[in-house]
């Protein structure tokens, strides 16, 4: 059979609210999704023996069986007995560590690609399922949608088909750090209980930081649709964020540039360190863009779009 190549998008969280830790030690999340065309690419390439292959020039993955590409891979195989192998060639361009989704993307691939390549037949919901136990990112690669909200772990997959027609144009801004997940998540459980005990002590300021929270995806949907910025960022939301910015002080540099640039719409995406700012045109972001760099080279930048 002939090699098999798939493009594997990058996603933003444009809402994230962290909700509680799990007994299972992971935490509940209220998350909003939007694919963009920064993209990797994947090649699977059939094998006449049964090992699964992973071949990348990039540094920064691994090439072993803890590559959730290749998770994915050995997830189909025990799960439907087959007995053949794949090479696994995948091009990165999107940054790894950064709250972009990068690897998650790359396991859903896979799975999308080894079910035409296997001749499997499965419907995406049969293989969200099988996605879930692989990453928590990684069912929202497998559907269709430019647009979804994520709950639970980020698993439980909605799509927002009220936004299938926005399109925004972003300047996506990555500073040269590895973000270590588990790491922010730990320093969100401590700032918790330290929000935990302001809110005895200030009870009508904590109930307005929540009520901004559970509101933000509505107020969002309707600045995205109407494109009025003023709206949409009132909407964005990332409550890890004050955790990532304690280890990684570089996420509110980036924010504070951009915001002395004019930017209006701000985020991080996931646990970081990956900021964005929402445009409505690629002409302003290239301008900003350009602005940028000569701010701090060392910055990865990017002019990327709703895919």
């Amino acid at each position: 059979m002939k090699p098999l190549t798939l493009k594997s998008p990058a996603k933003l969280n444009l809402f994230l609210r962290v909700l509680n830790k799990r007994k299972d030690n992971y935490h509940n999340i209220d998350t909003v999704f939007e694919r963009i065309d920064l993209s990797d690419k994947i090649v699977l390439k059939p094998r006449r023996d049964n090992k699964i292959n992973i071949i990348s020039r990039s540094k920064d993955i691994p090439k072993d069986g803890s590559n959730l590409a290749s998770k994915s891979a050995e997830a189909l195989r025990r799960r439907f007995n087959i007995s053949r192998g794949v090479d696994i060639k995948i091009t990165k361009r999107i940054p790894v560590g950064a709250g972009l989704g990068g690897g998650s993307s790359n396991a859903a691939a896979v799975l999308l690609g080894l079910n035409r390549l296997w001749s499997l037949g499965l419907s995406r919901i049969r293989l969200a399922r099988i996605a879930k136990d692989i990453g928590s990112d990684v069912p929202f690669f497998i559907y269709d949608t430019t647009f979804a909200q994520g709950r639970g772990r980020g698993e439980s997959i909605s799509a927002l088909n009220s936004l299938k027609k926005v399109r925004l144009w972003h300047v996506l801004v990555v500073p040269r750090v590895k973000v270590s997940t588990p790491m922010v998540y730990k320093n969100w459980d401590k700032i918790k209980k330290d929000h935990q005990r302001a809110f005895k002590l200030d009870p009508e300021g904590q109930r307005e930081r929540l009520t901004k929270a559970k509101y933000g995806v509505n107020i969002l949907s309707l600045g995205l649709k109407n494109k009025d910025l003023s709206l949409v960022s009132r909407g964005l939301f990332n409550n890890l964020e004050q955790a990532t910015i304690g280890l990684y002080p570089q996420v509110r540099k980036i924010k504070e540039t951009l915001k002395k640039m004019g930017a209006q719409a701000v985020l991080m995406s996931g646990s970081g360190p990956a900021v964005f700012d929402i445009v409505y045109s690629k002409k302003e972001a290239i301008f900003f863009s350009r602005q940028i760099r000569r701010k701090n080279r060392s910055w990865q930048i990017f002019v990327t779009r709703t895919a």
